[in-house]
């Protein structure tokens, strides 16, 4: 049984889709993602694939008295930019597989 000409077309796409999901990856983690809060208090930055690089804190901000706030406007930070970083991976991620014809939402 000879296996048709469409099994090598399919294997080649797939090939494909795995080096352009590498690359985006890639590009991915090269790339900075900020978010503030507190207006700019408290700054988070991550990759683009949401590993969390650094938390900067203006010393003006630390009130001992009130640091209920400060860890408030920490976590804020922290959530924007974990979701800027996932919102732009998923965006790329759904960007290969459209230049591939593949539906959204499958890698």
């Amino acid at each position: 049984m000879k296996l048709g000409g469409g099994w090598g077309k399919m294997m080649k796409q797939l090939r494909k889709v795995q080096e352009d999901v590498l690359r985006v990856q890639e590009e991915l983690e090269g790339e900075r993602v900020e978010a503030t809060a507190g207006g700019g208090a408290v700054k988070a930055v991550a990759t683009g694939t949401g590993e969390l690089l650094e938390v900067k804190i203006d010393p003006e901000a630390v009130d001992l008295e009130d640091l209920e706030m400060l860890e408030d406007m920490i976590v804020a930070a922290v959530r924007e930019v974990m979701e800027q970083a996932q919102n732009r991976y998923t965006e790329r991620m759904q960007r290969v597989a459209g230049d591939l014809g593949l539906p959204p939402g499958l890698l």
